[in-house]
């Protein structure tokens, strides 16, 4: 999940649909974007963090990927 991707459109006050249509992408991909089963494509990140008014390195950035995996603990 990309906690920071939700924050910040739900500071906007949108829904993902809502996100999705601004951007101009489905809003199932949108919403495999946000809950980390895909990585947004270049096109992507430019289109929704455009639509989100934010900077598109952030999809890019190692403090804006969070894995899709949980993190194993070390014994």
């Amino acid at each position: 999940m990309r906690h920071w991707l939700v924050q910040m459109r739900k500071a906007k006050g949108f829904t993902q649909d809502e996100t999705a249509k601004l951007a101009g992408i489905s809003r199932s991909y949108y919403a495999e974007i946000e809950q980390g089963r895909k990585d947004a494509s270049g096109r992507a990140a430019k289109l929704i963090s455009s639509a989100l008014d934010f900077d598109m390195n952030l999809f890019f950035a190692n403090v804006g990927r969070e894995s899709r995996q949980n993190p194993k603990k070390i014994a």
